[in-house]
């Protein structure tokens, strides 16, 4: 990686890794995740959060056109570790329901990594007053905050499902 010496470098730095997972996320994350799950409506959300998620990586493609640059993702290791982990626990699990709860829990972790990593790009963006980025930018956010919403709310009802299992 070459020397980062302006704020500007730093920005696209970020953008890259955020292309990075959103493109992970699109082509194989969610399409894994979908295709465990058993849960009818959490695979229905995964399968509509896919379909938001390509569009994040189109305005994130739009947004380096705008800055004049290639679209050029680099690895972000946050998100492979997110991954990496979902892959160790996830093949001990027996039991649908507590993989689809698991399965939950990680998308809710992955939102919140997706929602600090667009809330600085959009500081940055506003700071080096490129307006018309940051509207993409916050598309992005509004759609990732709903889909921890409904993440968390997933988690939520397969955690009581799960007690329910337990208590008859």
């Amino acid at each position: 990686m070459p020397a980062i010496t302006e704020p500007r470098e730093l920005f696209l730095n970020d953008l890259k890794a955020m292309l990075y997972v959103e493109r992970k996320l699109a082509d194989e994350v969610l399409p894994e995740l979908g295709g465990e799950v058993t849960n009818g409506e959490l695979k229905e959300s995964i399968e509509r959060h896919r379909a938001e998620t390509e569009r994040h990586v189109a305005n994130l493609e739009r947004v380096f056109e705008l800055l004049g640059e290639r679209p050029k993702a680099d690895k972000s290791h946050a998100v492979d570790g997110l991954v990496a982990q979902h892959e160790k626990v996830a093949k001990h699990i027996e039991s649908d329901n507590l993989l689809d709860l698991f399965d939950a829990t990680s998308a809710a972790k992955t939102e919140h990594l997706e929602i600090a990593s667009y809330e600085g790009v959009i500081t940055a963006a506003e700071a080096l007053g490129e307006d018309e980025i940051v509207s993409l930018l916050e598309e992005n956010l509004d759609q990732e905050r709903e889909a921890l919403e409904k993440a968390k709310k997933a988690v939520e009802q397969l955690a009581k499902e799960g007690t329910n299992d337990l208590e008859d």
